[in-house]
């Protein structure tokens, strides 16, 4: 018995609905520029039009897209064009609603800042542990079936970000206490 696809499931309007926050906030976490979440967002939904039809349901729909944001990054951090476009001041490189508070908060969008430019000094294989397990808190199991590594590896790749990402805020913390 073939597997159950999963357009029965959920149609690609729904998809899209449910999944475009988490696919915006995904791929400025994983260091596409600011300029161009727009243009990976939209080329990450073109791929999973095209090849919805072919999803199998082996994995959840946010594991299978975030596969696919993890290659789409990779695709637009590698574009030399990139560079050719600066984002607006006050551009929400993360994407998706915050509370009001939360971006009227000089030190939160000061952190949120300094952790994007850690994330930014990180190997991609340690990034995309750290974003995908501490920031869209998806399961180590479902991480390790993105990066197709062994849970072991996704483990200690985590253990290795969450190092440099400390490390970083505690570097911060002296220099602003000596300032």
């Amino acid at each position: 018995m073939g597997a159950l696809k999963v357009e029965s499931i959920v149609d690609f309007d729904e998809l899209f609905e449910t999944q475009a926050p988490f696919v915006w906030r995904a791929l400025a976490r994983l260091g596409v520029p600011a300029s161009d979440v727009a243009d990976a967002s939209q080329e990450v939904f073109l791929v999973i039009h095209r090849r919805l039809p072919d999803f199998e349901g082996r994995s959840s729909i946010k594991t299978w897209v975030y596969g696919i944001c993890l290659r789409v990054a990779q695709s637009f951090r590698n574009k030399s064009f990139r560079s050719r476009e600066q984002a607006l001041d006050g551009a929400d490189t993360a994407g998706g609603a915050h509370d009001a508070e939360q971006e009227g908060n000089l030190d939160w969008r000061r952190a949120r800042a300094h952790l994007m430019a850690v994330l930014d000094q990180l190997g991609d294989e340690s990034r995309q542990v750290f974003v995908l397990y501490e920031l869209e808190e998806l399961s180590m199991p479902e991480i390790a079936e993105v990066l197709e590594c062994p849970v072991t590896t996704a483990y200690s790749r985590l253990d290795s970000a969450r190092k440099a990402v400390r490390a970083a805020f505690a570097r911060r913390r002296l220099s602003e206490r000596s300032a």
